[in-house]
């Protein structure tokens, strides 16, 4: 990107402001940090960052060794943060409350930027409803403002984080992206994994995805909706979003249900599970083409709440955020932009697992042979067929769902 001599100019003044800024935030020299940002500045170089950006940016720059999923010698292991995908209930992190406020808003932004919304859609084959969902769960249509300075955050990670690889890539791209002009030092805030922007982008995301759809010649993910929406409609499309097709239907499982043919491996026409006993949780007509479209099954409290037959564009989401909960989030938040009901069966878990139980069911079951994904204390799909696995070999209830009695089974199993 070619900055014009005003351009240039408005840069210097944004990298000034960010000295004082990196200094404000920076405690005492970490010698052993500065020599290895230091090092870094003949990467940054080939990928395009200036001499004067370089030192502007790392000037005062510190490292934040309160952040989690840091490797520090001497300290006890630190893992990410708990998040709310992973170890909240269904009904807790669905909370009907926060749906609908934030259904309502969505309601109203998308008779705000309906030209801009329209003209996403014609272009990209994304829905309205799913930028918007996705903006919503993100930052709250902008309106959470993000707590961490995305520039200390990647260096940080690059420099003692578990995948220092990939974030001294996305520092330096970082820098790039302050280097053009798209954003400020200042301005450039993020999540303690240093996504930033409307729809939580990593710099690399930035690059690969980012779309200037206003028009102004700058892809700007911070303050323009245009751009920031359109951007995670390419984001969708470049992961395979296919136009036209739901991200899933919720269904009524039959009892006679197999809980463990819950996994993305698992695929029939929709048709097919059909003709097998279940049914659309609410009526509805579908089209041929819509039976013969392959799903995956997906219960994620086992036998009990909702089960859904999940489409390919499901798993599209699910690359913006691994979780179940979070693509269950976003698909249901979009489908309430334009029909107010909940899901048709209520949550039923009241209860779930502490972390590292799961991770000690996931080793009981990998030692049985039967679970060979990771262990991260996440009851995710994967391992809650391998449950009902477990379940069905030990002669018990076969529900899918963890829970402290199958624990002990498990571990007295030989």
């Amino acid at each position: 990107m070619r900055l014009t001599h005003a351009v240039a100019l408005a840069v210097g003044v944004t990298v000034a402001v960010s000295v004082a800024f990196g200094a404000s935030v920076a405690r005492a020299a970490d010698p052993g940090f500065t020599r290895f940002v230091a090092e870094l500045w003949p990467e940054a170089r080939e990928a395009g960052v200036s001499r004067t950006t370089f030192d502007a940016v790392t000037a005062g720059l510190a490292p934040d060794y309160k952040l989690p999923d840091l490797i520090l010698p001497g300290r006890p292991k630190t893992g990410a943060p708990r998040q709310a995908e992973f170890v909240q209930v269904p009904a807790d992190y669905l909370k009907e409350a926060r749906i609908e406020s934030l259904a309502a808003h969505g309601r109203t932004l998308m008779q705000r930027y309906r030209p801009t919304l329209d003209a996403i859609e014609r272009k990209f084959g994304v829905p309205a409803t799913v930028v918007l969902a996705i903006w919503g769960r993100e930052t709250d249509y902008g309106r959470y403002k993000l707590p961490y300075d995305a520039v200390r955050v990647m260096a940080t990670q690059a420099y003692v984080g578990r995948r220092k690889d990939q974030y001294r890539t996305e520092f330096i791209l970082a820098m790039k992206i302050i280097g053009e002009g798209a954003v400020t030092r200042q301005e450039m805030r993020s999540s303690w994994a240093g996504a930033t922007g409307l729809t939580q982008f990593l710099p690399s995301e930035y690059y690969k995805h980012g779309v200037d759809f206003d028009g102004d010649g700058r892809v700007d993910i911070w303050h323009s909706v245009p751009d920031a929406l359109a951007s995670a409609a390419q984001q969708l499309v470049n992961k395979g979003w296919q136009s036209g097709l739901r991200w899933a239907y919720e269904v009524k499982a039959p009892t006679r249900a197999d809980c463990t043919e819950g996994v993305p491996e698992v695929t029939k026409p929709i048709g097919q599970w059909l003709r097998e006993g279940f049914t659309l949780a609410r009526p509805d007509r579908l089209s041929a083409a819509e039976r013969e479209q392959p799903a995956s099954l997906l219960q994620p409290e086992g036998i009990y709440g909702p089960a859904f037959l999940t489409t390919k564009n499901y798993f599209v989401i699910k690359e913006y955020n691994f979780s179940d909960l979070y693509v269950l989030f976003v698909g249901h938040l979009a489908d309430r932009m334009t029909d107010p009901r909940p899901f048709a069966t209520p949550w039923s878990a009241t209860k779930q697992l502490r972390t590292t139980d799961v991770e000690a069911m996931q080793r009981g079951l990998e030692r049985l042979g039967i679970y060979r994904d990771k262990i991260d204390g996440k009851a995710g799909m994967l391992t809650r067929a391998a449950l009902g696995a477990y379940q069905k070999r030990a002669g018990l209830q076969v529900d899918c769902w963890p829970s402290e009695a199958v624990l002990r089974s498990i571990q007295a199993a030989r």
